[in-house]
C-alpha cells in the first residue's frame, strides 16, 4: 500500500477533490471521448452480471474467471498497439495491477453469483466511485472535505440498502455480499494505482500485461475447470462476450479514461451499471429483486454523482 502511495499521492489528492464534470476540461483531457470511455465500460460491465450467470452453467466460479482472462488476454494481444514495452520500474505495479484489478475481483463475482442475483451484483458496483474515493483518501493520508463526506455518507447508505436483504436470507447470501464488497475495496486500489501506470506506458500495454499475470494466477484454479466445462452455444458466446469485451476493451477504456481525468472519473461508470444489470437481470432472468433493493442501488448512483461533482 506504502509503494501505491509514492506512486502519485498528487493525482490521488486531484481525485479526490478535483470534479470529474466541473473544472477545465480542456486542460484535464476531459469532454466527449473521455465521457465515452466512462460510458462504454459501464454498458459492458452492466452486462458483464449476466453473461457470468450464463457462464455458471457451463463451469464453476474458478472457471469462468480463467476462460474470461484467457480470451481477454488473446484479444489483447492481437492489438500491436498492446506489444509495447513499459518502462522496467513499472513492471511490479503492473504485476500487481493484475492482481488488484483482474485475478482477484473476477474470481470474486462468479462465487457471490452463486448465492446471489446478477441483478443485485450489478447494483453493488455502483459503490465502486466511493470506494475508488476513500481509497485515494486513505493513501495520502488526507481528510476528504465536508461535501466529499457527504457524498460517500449517501453512497454508503446506497450499499446497505442494496444489501439489506440479502443479509437476511442466510449466511450464504451475507458470505456473498462480503465477496462482492472484497472486489469493490480491491477495484478501488487498482484504480488509482492505474492511472500513473497508464500515464507512463499507455493503456493497452499495461493491461496486456496484468492479464497474463492473471492468467498465469488464476489457470491453477479454473484452467481444467474451463477446458473440461459443459459448453453450450449460450454460455460459450457469453464468455466470448466477457473476455472479448468485459476484460479485454473495457479494462483498456477504464484504464485510459483514468490517466486522461482521474481515478474517480474512471470509476464513474459505475453509474450505468445498476440500471443495465437490474435491466437484464428482471428482463432476461425474471430475477426478484427487493424494492429497498432497487432504492438502494439509485441512492448508489446518487452518492457517486454527488462525488463527481465535487469541486476544488
Amino acid at each position: 500500500m506504502v509503494a501505491m502511495a509514492e506512486i502519485d499521492s498528487t493525482n490521488a489528492a486531484d481525485d479526490i477533490i478535483a470534479p470529474v464534470a466541473g473544472g477545465d476540461h480542456t486542460s484535464n483531457g476531459h469532454g466527449g471521448s473521455s465521457w465515452l470511455l466512462v460510458l462504454g465500460p459501464g454498458l459492458i460491465w452492466g452486462c458483464s452480471f449476466l453473461f457470468i450467470d450464463e457462464g455458471l452453467r457451463a463451469t464453476s466460479p474458478a472457471g469462468v474467471t480463467f476462460a474470461r482472462i484467457a480470451i481477454g488476454l488473446a484479444v489483447m494481444a492481437t492489438i500491436p498497439a498492446a506489444r509495447r514495452p513499459i518502462r522496467r520500474d513499472d513492471r511490479g505495479r503492473v504485476a500487481l495491477l493484475g492482481v488488484l484489478w483482474i485475478a482477484f475481483p473476477m474470481m470474486m463475482f462468479p462465487f457471490a453469483e452463486q448465492h446471489v442475483s446478477s441483478a443485485l451484483t450489478g447494483m453493488l458496483n455502483a459503490a465502486t466511485p466511493l470506494f475508488t474515493a476513500i481509497v485515494a483518501a486513505g493513501l495520502i493520508r488526507r481528510f476528504p472535505s465536508r461535501a466529499v463526506l457527504t457524498a460517500l455518507a449517501v453512497g454508503v447508505l446506497g450499499t446497505v440498502l442494496v444489501a439489506a436483504p440479502s443479509l437476511g436470507h442466510g449466511s450464504s447470501q451475507a458470505t456473498a455480499i462480503a465477496l462482492i464488497l472484497s472486489a469493490l475495496v480491491s477495484y478501488g486500489f487498482a484504480i488509482n494505482l492505474a492511472r500513473p501506470l497508464q500515464q507512463r506506458n499507455g493503456a493497452a500495454p499495461v493491461i496486456l500485461r496484468a492479464l497474463a499475470v492473471a492468467f498465469v494466477l488464476t489457470a491453477p484454479f479454473g484452467g481444467w475447470a474451463a477446458l473440461h466445462g459443459h459448453w453450450t452455444i449460450g454460455p460459450a458466446l457469453c464468455l466470448l462476450a466477457l473476455g472479448g469485451l468485459g476484460t479485454g476493451v473495457a479494462n483498456v477504456m477504464v484504464a485510459t479514461a483514468a490517466g486522461r481525468g482521474g481515478a474517480t472519473h474512471a470509476s464513474a461508470m459505475a453509474f450505468l451499471m445498476p440500471t443495465v444489470s437490474l435491466l437484464l437481470g428482471l428482463v432476461v432472468r425474471h430475477q426478484d429483486v427487493a424494492a429497498v433493493s432497487i432504492v438502494g442501488g439509485g441512492v448508489c448512483v446518487v452518492g457517486a454523482y454527488l462525488l463527481s461533482r465535487v469541486k476544488h
